[in-house]
């Protein structure tokens, strides 16, 4: 369904400086909304009394007299990869069921600071390695626009409740494209921040040189808004980039004079779904009339990313899960007889399926005798992407375009016994990690020949901490084609 004025996540804090609408009106809507569309599973749990309660003091801030802050009323949701003190930190494993971190993420002390108040913690794939949102302890997660479908992942459960108008706002993180890639696949708006431009404390690591959180969103405006608060220098974070922020809202429709965007050969795969070649090359027509210049590339490497990327993210993934030992933290195998019985069971018993393989794909890339042939050519191949992204941007291009996905949403368990099916879904989103480079997911139509309608993404690329450009590109272009809404 097209929708000329979707709500943005700015309504609801514009709403509560006018006095139309109380904090704790805001969390009990989110609240309804959540328990109204449980069936999609997209919560691992709802923090509803803190929530409320924090509601309480910000509407008796404001009945004070003072100042409300700027994101006063602002509901939003939380990856169960994130770090709170407000209730469990699972990566929705088996293996951190009872987890409660100590502290919270640096992005979540960041919103709740500028009066956004957080409401639960959203379903994910295990420790976010997936594409589907189906490689959960906690279940799969549903897409709103066809429950028989996938919604994309990791980063499944906040796309999911923010296309079914739950939240405004999720907190995600993307990988290798668990942002965009759900985003698309849901119809809504999320963003991968330059690596370093968000901090990195208090998200559970995967793939520590690839990992940023980012927003999802209903709107553009309003993945510029939470990144305007996100972003920023943390010194707790080896990776943080010092420099200055600025408000990303600030023109964002503002004519950008003369603009090319490079268009990979890359991007028009012959696997692409007919819908998604259609749909981009209306995307490329729309942004032409709006002053655009396309301009061709060939981007050679991209046809390597998803190898190069599977094999450095699962090293890393290797090194990172390796804490995971039944001894220091996490589930610990009753009754185990060894040491090494509480290592083999521990792990077993925690990991599911996915996050074992990758565990021991990593393992291997990394063993004597295969390091050099598989991690450091993967490195090589690394570099060279991010050199080609380069020379695109040293071409005068402000942005590269890709489709956001192949294929639209796929049929939950479709995917499931073909590991490598899977993985080439993220083709499009991978080099973007690998590269570090900001990138953004904006629905650009919906295939219909489905047999029922689902959403597709534009993904747009800009060069490292360009954020500003791609997302006065991606709002212009939301401006002229409108946005969608799942079926009620």
């Amino acid at each position: 369904m097209k929708t000329d004025q979707p709500a943005t996540t700015m309504s609801t804090t514009t709403s509560v400086r006018r006095g139309e609408l109380t904090c704790r009106q805001a969390v009990e809507n989110a609240i309804n909304a959540a328990h109204r569309h449980a069936p999609l599973n997209a919560f691992v749990e709802l923090w509803e009394e803190p929530a409320r309660r924090r509601a309480d003091e910000l509407d008796r801030l404001i009945a004070s007299g003072a100042t409300p802050p700027p994101l006063a009323g602002l509901v939003f949701g939380v990856k169960a990869n994130i770090c709170t003190t407000l209730g469990r930190t699972t990566c929705a494993s088996r293996m951190l069921a009872d987890y409660r971190s100590p502290f919270e993420a640096t992005a979540v002390r960041r919103l709740r600071e500028a009066g956004a108040i957080p409401i639960g913690s959203l379903n994910m794939d295990e420790f976010g390695m997936g594409s589907s949102g189906e490689n959960s302890a906690h279940g799969p997660t549903l897409n709103p626009w066809d429950r028989t479908r996938v919604p994309g992942g990791s980063s499944s459960g906040g796309a999911a409740a923010v296309a079914a108008g739950i939240l405004p706002l999720a907190l995600g993180s993307d990988t290798g494209g668990s942002i965009r890639q759900p985003a698309a696949m849901c119809g809504v708006v999320g963003i991968k921040p330059t690596y370093g431009r968000v901090s990195r404390l208090g998200l559970v690591a995967y793939a520590s040189s690839f990992d940023q959180i980012g927003p999802i969103t209903p709107d553009v405006h309003s993945a510029a808004v939470a990144l305007t608060h996100l972003c920023g220098f943390d010194p707790d974070d080896a990776t943080s980039a010092d420099l200055p922020v600025p408000d990303f809202t600030r023109d964002l429709l503002a004519d950008p004079g003369p603009v090319r965007i490079a268009v990979p050969r890359q991007a028009r795969l012959g696997s692409n779904h007919p819908d998604v070649s259609a749909a981009f090359d209306r995307s490329l027509d729309s942004l032409r009339q709006d002053g655009a210049q396309i301009v061709d590339v060939d981007m050679p490497m991209l046809d390597a990313a998803v190898n190069a990327y599977y094999i450095v993210a699962t090293a890393e993934a290797s090194s990172n899960l390796a804490r995971y030992d039944g001894v220091r933290y996490g589930r610990r195998a009753p009754n185990a007889a060894s040491l090494e019985e509480v290592y083999t069971r521990s792990r077993t018993e925690g990991f599911g399926p996915e996050v074992q393989r990758r565990i021991m794909l990593g393992t291997h890339v990394l063993s004597a005798g295969y390091a050099d042939e598989f991690y450091l050519t993967a490195l090589r191949a690394r570099r060279v992407i991010k050199q080609e992204f380069d020379a695109a941007f040293a071409m005068g291009c402000r942005a590269v375009a890709m489709p956001t996905a192949p294929n639209p949403a796929f049929r939950l368990g479709e995917k499931a016994a073909d590991p490598a099916s899977m993985y080439l879904e993220d083709v499009y989103t991978v080099g973007v990690n690998l590269a570090g480079l900001p990138a953004i997911s904006v629905p650009m139509g919906l295939s219909t020949s489905t047999g029922t309608a689902l959403p597709l993404g534009l993904q747009l690329i800009g060069p490292a901490f360009e954020e500003s450009a791609i997302l006065n590109l991606a709002a212009r272009f939301e401006a002229r084609v409108g946005r969608w809404s799942p079926p009620a």
